[in-house]
């Protein structure tokens, strides 16, 4: 058993230098019954924007305030400790920039037992404690609660969540080791892997209170009279239940059954790359018996192995993108120049224009216009942002009042002359230069001469798309991503001739519905296509060598990606990738790879076989009749297939970088990670590139210098 009051924390206090420190004042509470509750509330002297962190300082601080608190209880001062937090916020978890720069492996194992002997001892004061969860509560955050003896929440909390395993580390404070035993295995596999690999899915307080994570829950208006009250009661003899506690048949029996379908699910899901799911999944594991002490123990080893690996300082990287990045884009004009958007035209009603309809109409509460060839068209497209929208009302996300106001704002047409009123008009139509070219020449004709039009192309030229209007410089490439509500990114594309004022009122319009927008050069494919391109590319070209589909899925493994090459080819439409492919072989004949077989498997109802995890196993037999008259009979193995497309991936980053597609690197990894959910464990792409030794054997160098690696390779 490890002693935690024996270690000297010292190393890690060098790390406090700049830190937050989250304070722990403590006031006394008469309770109704006469009992006195030391009441610590958690604060940070800033406002809601600045949650609360959890730091080494703040750590220390919160241990000396819990030590003296457990002098009090001894000599019968008081009766109970509380803990809470300032308004609206319990605390957000250890500051991840004080983890990230931990110096050693030594120092890492430090900040976990550092958080086990202060967070531990909330269950060891000599008298009940309660966390009185008020807030937003994440990481560090829940496990003051988990290590508490009993615990209430707010009910209009933001939100509650152990989303370490998303960023590449586990709950390394007990909340691998206490939660399963409080709400059982099976509950606390979605808490810990399933919810932070879902997009890091939060949970709802009243959630949170039917798994078990929470005793009571309580209005808002009254949540910390109420929250005492009900300790109170506690205190005074009142049975808690806990109907999801774990017994010894769930021990026995449901805890392995469901750890295996778990790690099935995994493997399935994610592949083998990603370590901290599996971690977490061992720690889950283990914590079916065994001491509290031994869990920790556990966690300790695991978040030192986990903090000073490369998959962290990637994940650590991808998120100061996504969080920093991607709110200040880069090269945006002033957003003073944004023309004002009062009413949006959508050229189209097929289900993409339609599904911009609806975000644009949520988004923006304007009047939206959607047109099409006849009205039967038209009529449907309006129809299903209709039923989307009631679905919407179904599921208590929309009132009444407001689904009516929606479904007011949207209306269809086959009368192109009611866009004269429009600001902002977007295409969603064919995949063809000639098509948009002709529906642009018509429209510009009829809308105001500041309105501005976008296109959302996926590869072809805006430039060319343009190149027929008689103001081409109102002209604005705005490509969002399927699918449309869900995916957060928009490339806005960028023409020699686009003015500032079209371009700001596309990052404006991007951020009113919002999306993260990354500005790029009107180049082939853009940043996500042209590199989705290369990797579709390369599979297909294994494959037309000879190399079975399951065997080409296999060795793109390693490169940790949200599902293999022909799963998202597939997904996409194997039309739409064929297209895409093309485009790209035109423009970059000598490094994209294209086979007009792709054309004849595009047009059969079905190309491949899926298992129940959506994984693609092989061709269906139409299918591979069809690849067999067109396909070599050599096998590439599978090194060779990864090879290939790594240093595929470096040489087209390295072009895009030298063509300045984008200013930067770090906008490449932004595009990849939002537009195409590229894992942080890889950053994006480049810091994989550079530590697989893609990025020396193409050009020389790295993409970042140093290179970001875990301490661990260092």
């Amino acid at each position: 058993m490890t002693n935690y009051d024996a270690i000297d924390f010292s190393p890690i206090m060098a790390l406090t230098e700049g830190e937050v420190v989250t304070h722990s004042p403590v006031r006394d509470v008469r309770l109704p019954s006469g009992k006195v509750l030391a009441l610590i509330t958690l604060d940070n002297g800033r406002d809601h924007t600045r949650p609360n962190t959890l730091g080494p300082a703040t750590l220390t601080e919160l241990g000396e305030t819990l030590a003296g608190l457990r002098a009090r209880a001894g000599a019968g001062e008081i009766d109970a400790v509380g803990i809470t937090g300032k308004q609206y916020i319990l605390a957000a978890g250890v500051d991840l920039s004080d983890i990230s720069r931990v110096g050693s492996r030594d120092n890492a194992r430090l900040i976990a037992q550092l958080g086990h002997k202060v967070l531990g001892s909330l269950s060891t004061l000599g008298v009940p404690s309660f966390a009185f969860v008020n807030g937003l509560a994440l990481g560090g955050g829940v496990e003051i609660a988990l290590n508490s003896t009993y615990r209430t929440v707010d009910a209009s909390a933001a939100a509650i969540a152990l989303p370490e395993v998303f960023l590449g580390i586990i709950p390394g404070w007990g909340g691998a080791s206490l939660l399963p035993n409080l709400i059982g295995i099976e509950n606390a596999l979605e808490v810990v892997i399933s919810n932070p690999l879902k997009q890091n899915r939060m949970l709802k307080p009243q959630q949170a209170f039917e798994l078990g994570m929470m005793d009571a829950i309580f209005p808002a208006a009254n949540f910390l009279e109420d929250s005492l009250r009900w300790a109170d009661a506690v205190l005074g003899g009142k049975k808690v239940e806990r109907k999801n506690e774990p017994g010894k048949i769930e021990r026995l029996t449901k805890w392995p059954i469901a750890i295996k379908m778990a790690r099935g699910m995994l493997e399935s899901k994610i592949g083998t790359v990603p370590r901290s799911p599996y971690v977490a999944l061992d720690l889950l594991d283990k914590a079916k018996s065994g001491t509290r002490e031994e869990g920790f123990a556990r966690e300790d080893e695991a978040l030192a192995d986990l903090v000073t690996g490369d998959q962290f300082v990637a994940s650590m990287y991808a998120f100061d993108l996504v969080q920093k990045r991607a709110k200040r884009p880069v090269g945006a004009p002033d957003k003073a120049l944004a023309k004002k958007v009062t009413k949006v035209g959508i050229i189209g009603a097929g289900l993409m224009a339609s599904q911009f309809a609806l975000l644009f109409v949520r988004k923006l509460q304007v009047p939206v216009l959607i047109t099409d060839l006849d009205q039967a068209r038209v009529d449907k497209g309006v129809a299903y942002i209709h039923d989307e929208i009631g679905k919407l009302e179904a599921k208590g996300r929309l009132d009444a009042d407001s689904a009516n106001k929606l479904r007011a704002l949207v209306t269809g047409t086959t009368d192109k002359s009611l866009y004269a009123d429009c600001d902002f008009v977007i295409e969603a139509v064919f995949e063809e230069v000639g098509v948009k070219q002709a529906v642009f020449g018509e429209i510009e004709k009829i809308v105001a001469e500041d309105a501005i039009l976008a296109t959302n192309t996926s590869s072809l030229s805006v430039e060319e798309i343009g190149s027929q209007l008689a103001h081409p410089e109102r002209l604005v490439g705005f490509h969002f991503f399927n699918p449309v509500a869900v995916m957060p990114l928009i490339e806005i594309v960028k023409t020699p001739t686009t003015t500032d004022a079209a371009l700001s009122t596309a990052f404006v319009v991007a951020k009113g519905l919002g999306k993260n927008a990354v500005l790029t050069a009107d180049a082939p494919g853009f940043v996500v296509n042209r590199l989705l391109a290369k990797v579709m590319g390369e599979a297909a070209r294994a494959v037309y060598e000879g190399t079975p589909v399951a065997d080409v899925e296999k060795a793109f493994g390693p490169l940790g990606l949200p599902m293999g090459p022909f799963q998202l080819i597939d997904l996409v439409g194997w039309k739409v990738a064929a297209h895409v492919q093309d485009t790209m072989v035109h423009a970059f004949p000598e490094r994209f790879y294209a086979n007009e077989n792709f054309h004849a498997l595009a047009d059969l109802p079905e190309v491949v076989e899926k298992d129940k995890g959506g994984r693609v196993t092989g061709f269906t037999k139409a299918a591979d009749k069809l690849v067999k008259q067109a396909a070599g009979s050599t096998p590439t193995p599978a090194a060779e297939i990864l090879r290939r497309v790594q240093d595929g991936l470096a040489q087209e980053i390295k072009l895009m970088l030298d063509e300045g597609v984008v200013p930067e690197v770090e906008d490449i990894d932004l595009c990849l990670i939002l537009g195409a959910g590229w894992p942080f464990i890889d950053g994006g792409a480049s810091p994989y590139l550079d530590r697989e030794g893609a990025s020396e054997r193409v050009f020389g160098a790295t993409f970042h210098t140093p290179a970001i690696r875990g301490i661990a390779s260092a």
